[in-house]
């Protein structure tokens, strides 16, 4: 039997051009588990990766986050997982640097508390948008110990709870607003949100109010609306919950300027936010960048994503646009992705 062949989208330095080559055939440690992957996704930090070369460690380097795909192999360890199985898996490149981990590859090392069953009424495709967006939003919800995202750099806070699959919401009382609700980071924070009983407040774009609607938000707002602070207050006050603050998965200058008004009118709070935020914010806005690769996330990994997935408590979004199939679309997919996109995420077939 012909051993398998490994090939990567390789980044040879900064600002330059993916190169699609042969790659080592990585190997699965303690547990750790390799997906022979048929989907991978882009995210907006694999834009900055190209271009600035942001948390790369060597050269050259194969980076991204989302894997959906087949376990190849399981590590020693390993017991939620057999080879053939049908997964999706948030890679640590991020963190680790090591090529292997990165997701733009046809085979790559996936951390076992990190990935967790597709149900097979779910595509590849359409499961590859889930992974990286899903620890964002976990770090960005339940985080309560104090840290660094960069340094000087605060992570958020929040300390919410994770999302429950019974019904049981312990923080049935909290209004948290969640501004570019129809971003991939912004929609499934809705969607942990909401699944954790929080009561969300969505802003984003006209034309996608009825899907910020569909991630579970309660009340949608156009963030082109002349008078949004003034709507978004009068919301969370009609709420009569808690006021947790603000997550901003947009994160620039003028949602920062809209979340520090809402945030002045209603006596401060947290604002997480995906960019490092505002460098001047008053005493009583706790403000933070996240980190999304976390433990943390890890009960949610094992826990949640399956079975949510499959009674549709979690869902597949946003939807995906895939751009082509092979490595060779990869660099395409970012070019896209630096363009601008609304409403999805794009994928790759492999």
């Amino acid at each position: 039997m012909t051993a398998p062949r490994n090939q990567a989208a390789w980044l040879d330095k900064a600002g330059t051009s993916l190169r699609v080559g042969d790659a080592p055939m990585p190997t699965a440690g303690q547990g750790e588990i390799i997906v022979k992957n048929a989907a991978v996704a882009i995210n907006p930090l694999d834009c900055h990766m190209q271009d600035l070369g942001v948390f790369v460690q060597q050269w050259p380097s194969i980076f991204g986050c989302d894997v959906a795909g087949e376990v190849y192999e399981v590590g020693p360890g390993v017991q939620r997982f057999k080879k053939g199985e049908r997964v999706i898996g948030h890679t640590i490149n991020l963190v680790s640097g090591r090529p292997e981990d990165g997701a733009y590859a046809l085979y790559t090392v996936v951390r076992a508390d990190k990935a967790a069953i597709l149900p097979n009424t779910i595509s590849f495709t359409d499961g590859v948008v889930v992974p990286f967006a899903l620890e964002a939003a976990v770090c960005a919800l339940s985080l309560q110990e104090a840290g660094e995202a960069l340094p000087g750099v605060p992570l958020p806070t929040l300390g919410l709870p994770f999302p429950s699959l019974d019904g049981a919401y312990p923080s049935a009382d909290k209004v948290l607003i969640v501004y570019g609700g129809s971003s991939s980071t912004g929609s499934m924070v809705t969607q942990m949100a909401t699944a954790a009983g929080i009561r969300v407040i969505a802003i984003t774009g006209a034309r996608n109010l009825e899907f910020s609607k569909s991630c579970g938000a309660a009340e949608i707002f156009d963030h082109k609306d002349i008078a949004l602070v003034e709507k978004v207050v009068e919301a969370v006050q009609k709420s009569c919950l808690d006021f947790v603050g603000v997550f901003d998965a947009i994160s620039t200058a003028a949602p920062y300027a809209h979340d520090l008004a809402i945030l002045a009118k209603l006596g401060g709070g947290h604002l997480a936010c995906t960019h490092p935020p505002p460098t001047e914010v008053p005493d009583n806005v706790k403000a933070g960048m996240i980190f999304a690769v976390n433990d943390i996330a890890t009960p949610v990994w094992q826990g949640f994503v399956t079975a949510a997935l499959e009674s549709g408590k979690l869902k597949s979004f946003p939807p995906p646009t895939v751009v082509g199939k092979g490595l060779e679309y990869i660099q395409e997919a970012l070019n896209m992705s630096k363009a601008g996109v609304s409403a999805t995420k794009l994928v790759v077939e492999l």
